[in-house]
């Protein structure tokens, strides 16, 4: 249960990310609430996550679920550069979330 608390925790992060983008600043009320709330849930889910699995592999996985989707949903949504650098480093940030997954002892 802890780890899907913790994937969920990563997808709202990446939500609340992008909400930051378009709340312009805690200007639009619209996206300001979505983001502020998305960001609470992220949080409380990490934090629930973190009762059995261990800081720095929560940590980890939870901000690298965050980048990998906050670099996608920028290339796919806002037309952001898909180059070959930037594909890279997201198939290594992947990479170490897997490790992380396979070496965590919970």
């Amino acid at each position: 249960m802890a780890w899907i608390a913790l994937i969920i925790a990563g997808v709202l992060e990446v939500c609340w990310a992008s909400g930051l983008k378009y709340s312009e600043g805690f200007t639009k009320p619209v996206p300001t609430i979505f983001t502020l709330v998305t960001m609470a849930g992220s949080f409380w889910l990490l934090a629930l996550a973190m009762r059995t699995i261990p800081l720095g592999t929560a940590y980890a996985i939870w901000t690298g679920i965050g980048a990998v989707g906050a670099v996608i949903f920028g290339i796919v949504m806002l037309g952001e550069a898909a180059n070959i650098g930037r594909l890279i480093a997201i198939c290594m940030i992947l990479g170490g979330i897997v490790m992380l997954k396979l070496f965590s002892p919970s």
